[in-house]
């Protein structure tokens, strides 16, 4: 049974190795890790911010923190599609969505500790991202270190 797992992993590794399935795969993983931020960067714009900066104060956060935030998710998100300074924005991000996490998911009910789940899970996406970079289709155009 361990042989089957050996042979399926040499595929995938053989399959990813390859420059150009690795590379759309590292503009897909992008992509999709950098949407999450994006959009709720420019969902805490215009109406939304009032919103947002209530929320966080209830929460026993200074709203004057929202423009920050809303600087981090925007400009981190897009930086990391674009894969502009990817290891040290994935390493922000990892950090401002642990901790985003932490205040806002801590809640004992079920529904709030999957949400706090799924942060520390996209958390490790970006460690990932901060230990490989963005690859080779990058602003950055790193290959694995």
């Amino acid at each position: 049974m361990n042989t089957i797992f050996k042979q399926f992993n040499g595929s995938i590794a053989n399959l990813v190795n390859q420059p150009a399935v690795g590379a759309t795969l590292s503009v897909a993983a992008r992509v999709m890790a950098s949407a999450i931020f994006i959009v709720a960067g420019f969902g805490k714009l215009g109406a939304g911010y009032a919103g947002t900066q209530g929320y966080m104060a209830s929460m026993g956060v200074p709203g004057a923190l929202l423009p920050l935030v809303i600087a981090l998710e925007l400009g981190g998100g897009i930086a990391l599609l674009l894969g502009f300074q990817t290891r040290l924005v994935a390493f922000l991000l990892a950090g401002f969505t642990i901790v985003a996490g932490l205040i806002f998911h801590s809640g004992a009910d079920q529904m709030q500790q999957i949400m706090l789940m799924k942060n520390f899970a996209i958390a490790g996406g970006l460690l990932a991202f901060t230990v490989f970079g963005a690859g080779r289709l990058s602003l950055d155009g790193e290959t694995r270190s």
